[in-house]
This record gives structure tokens, sequence and C-alpha cells, in this order.
């Protein structure tokens, strides 16, 4: 399994201290605090969800006291009686535990989990998606709390190790990525589309749309979100919040199939991450 490749960056410029975080938008180059930029080659298509917001339920993860949820054996093996299914959950590489009501990744390593992920739990690679795929104009909204990055022998250190959350997923080759505590510090925003090249990771390629410098702290609990909402003329604007104030804003013109509805989760790599109160609202184009 990949863990796929984002790359580094250096901001332009850094923001406004706000409840003793330094929050800014940075996008390749120029930006402001909280601005909108327009990134990418004009596209065709029309304005406005595949879904309407009216039409789309709103989502909130519910987790039981304590023990494995789901994991990586179940997604590869579905039909086993020894699987742990979640009726909201799917992860393709790792696995999801309860703790105390919350859920968490467990302290992350590299290995087979088995039925029960009782020796690895391959969290190092952590890969968490809705089974629901309707999420179309929405705001994923959820508390965190990520520990300082490790490595093991299969997931030596990278920038980009840390936390991110995952809207629009269609596949493993197509969705964005909003990264909100990465091991360089810096807040990304990422389209991530099918490509045909062997470079690709999993099938396809990344593309930076926006990105800051915002080191938000280890071990305390922060809260983060993440909205997608369909533009007039086949767009997208992005944004990501930190603690309730806009960090990242961007407009996508070339999303491509990411128009369309998907699933909403979050990776995770090689770090421990605790999230609770994990909801989905849709909201209107």
């Amino acid at each position: 399994m990949s863990r796929g490749t984002v790359s580094p960056g250096t901001p332009s410029r850094r923001g406004v201290l706000v409840g003793g975080l330094i929050l800014g938008a940075a996008v390749v180059g120029a930006a402001g605090v909280g601005a909108a930029v327009e990134l990418g080659g004009s596209s065709g298509g029309s304005g406005g969800s595949a879904a309407e917001a009216g039409s789309v339920q709103p989502f909130a993860a519910g987790f039981p006291a304590s023990g494995l949820v789901t994991n990586e054996f179940a997604y590869r093996e579905p039909n086993s009686p020894q699987a742990h299914d979640s009726a909201d959950w799917i992860v393709t590489s790792g696995s999801l535990f309860a703790q105390d009501g919350d859920g968490w990744t467990g302290v992350p390593d590299s290995g087979e989990t088995g039925t029960d992920s009782a020796k690895y739990n391959d969290s190092a690679v952590f890969r968490l998606v809705t089974r629901r795929r309707d999420f179309g104009a929405v705001k994923v909204a959820t508390a965190v709390k990520v520990d300082q990055p490790i490595t093991t022998p299969r997931t030596p250190a990278s920038e980009w190790d840390g936390a991110h959350l995952w809207l629009r997923y269609h596949s493993p080759s197509e969705l964005y990525a909003l990264s909100f505590r990465r091991r360089d510090g810096l807040l990304v925003i990422k389209r991530k589309v099918t490509a045909d090249d062997s470079a690709a990771v999993d099938g396809g390629d990344y593309t930076t749309l926006a990105q800051t410098k915002l080191p938000i702290p280890y071990g305390s609990w922060q809260q983060v979100a993440g909205s997608a909402v369909n533009g007039s003329n086949g767009t997208i604007r992005l944004e990501l919040e930190v603690n309730g104030h806009t960090a990242l804003s961007v407009v996508d013109h070339a999303p491509g199939a990411l128009l369309n509805p998907g699933g909403v989760g979050l990776r995770v790599d090689n770090s421990e991450l605790w999230f609770r109160d994990f909801t989905a609202t849709p909201l209107s184009d």
C-alpha cells in the first residue's frame, strides 16, 4: 500500500494571531487571511451539486465506549464471518477503534491486522471513508487530537505525515485532501484526480490548490472543518477552518468529476489521532 505523495512548499506570508494560533492563507505565492483564490483552467459543465442539499441527510458519527470498530481486513474480506464491519465506515488501511466514545487510530504501527487488529493495527497508514457517497455541498466538522508523528520501517518520515480531511471521495485516486496538521506545519488543500502515468500514487496525481503555515498544537483538542460547495460555472469553492476561523479558501476551476458528490473521511500518516463529534452537514450550492 502506498502512502501517497504530497509536495511540500513554502508559504508566501504569515497570517494573524487568533487565540494563540497563527491563521492566514497562502496560495502558491499569493493570498490574504481568509482570502478566496481562483486556480486552474476553465472547466465546462453546469453548476450545482448532483445531489441537492435538501435531499441529503446530515451525518453524525457515533462510537461505542471501546473496542475495534472496523479495519482493513473487513475491507479486503467483506464476506468473512470474522470481519468487523461498520454500518458507517470503511477502513481501506489501518484500524478504527473506539476509546472512551471517541474514534481512535490506535498507537500507529505497521503489519497485517488480521481479523481483530490484535497484534498490529497498521494505522501508520490510516484511511477512513464513509460508506455514504452522497455528500456534495457539505461541511465536515470534527474535534481532533493529534500526537507528534512517529516512523516505522515501512513508513519513514515525510513532510506530509499527519492528519487530513477527505471531501468528495470517489476512490483512492479521486478526492480532495485538506491537510490540517502535517509534520512540516503546513495547512494544504489538494485535488487528486485519476492519472495514467506510472508515477501516479494509487492511480492519481495531486495538485496543490492552497497552502499556508499553521502548526496547530500536538496533544490537545482542536476543532477543524472543511467544506466544498459547487459554483455556477463548473467550479468548487473549498475552505478549511481551524478553531472556528477560515485558514484557507480557494476556488478550483478544474475539478472534473469532483463536481459530483462523494464520501467524506480522514487520512492519517504516521500519527496517532483521536476524533469526536464528526459531522457532515449539507450546504446550499
